[in-house]
């Protein structure tokens, strides 16, 4: 492996597949096809999902790009039935005052076609939950260190974790209670993590039903300067 020196590090030599410009493009329409089959799904089944199997869709997701390569992101794995009980009645509850107050008028007509509500049985019946923690400092030999462009870094990798979960067969959904702090105390999590959001993962059920929705066309997310 062929190495240089940049500012006294060691960078090494990157290579990445040769492909052709047809084979480029008849590959990322493939993987466009793959990803558009992927929806938010809320029956989850608690058919069991192996450790193994979430350890690698948690190391595929912490091979996202960080600011400065801090990787301030913890996936924080749950299976522990007691644990996830826990979470679901926390989660309900933050829930149940959002339907019924802090939400606006708007926000609730938004969500109606969507088919959700306080309800949130997936967080007990999901053989996995991954709740991503963004670290908004480091703490190394006692001392407080910066990391940078947190909140973009964990998006990003938060991204990744999705479309790992697609990959692998499996379903989640984004779930984001607000406020999140009762992750962080059930959790046990240092005081330089934030909760930044909720994954319930696992095998979908035999029949699931999702919103009938479209995805926007390319002409309306796009704009090319040529």
């Amino acid at each position: 492996m062929k190495t240089k020196q940049i500012n006294g590090f060691t960078h090494v030599e990157h290579s990445i597949p040769n492909f052709t410009l047809e084979e480029s493009e008849e590959r990322a329409q493939e993987f466009y096809r793959q990803l558009d089959q992927r929806r938010t799904v809320r029956e989850i089944s608690d058919r069991p999902v192996s450790e193994k199997l979430i350890q690698n869709l948690i190391m595929t997701a912490s091979t996202a790009p960080s600011g400065a390569h801090k990787q301030p992101w913890t996936f924080c794995a749950v299976s522990n039935p007691e644990l996830k009980t826990q979470i679901r009645e926390a989660a309900e509850k933050e829930e149940y005052d959002s339907y019924h107050g802090r939400m606006t008028d708007r926000w609730l007509k938004d969500l109606a076609p969507i088919g959700t509500d306080w309800h949130k049985p997936f967080l007990e019946k999901a053989p996995w939950l991954i709740i991503v923690f963004k670290k908004a400092y480091d703490i190394i030999d006692g001392e407080k260190v910066n990391n940078y462009y947190v909140n973009e870094s964990v998006g990003i990798a938060c991204g990744m974790l999705i479309t790992a979960i697609h990959n692998a067969g499996l379903v989640t959904l984004t779930h984001t209670p607000s406020p999140m702090n009762f992750l962080s105390k059930l959790l046990e999590r240092p005081g330089n993590e934030r909760p930044f959001l909720l994954l319930p993962v696992g095998y979908p059920e035999q029949e699931v039903y999702v919103p009938d929705l479209e995805r926007k066309p390319l002409s309306e997310v796009s704009k090319f300067y040529k």
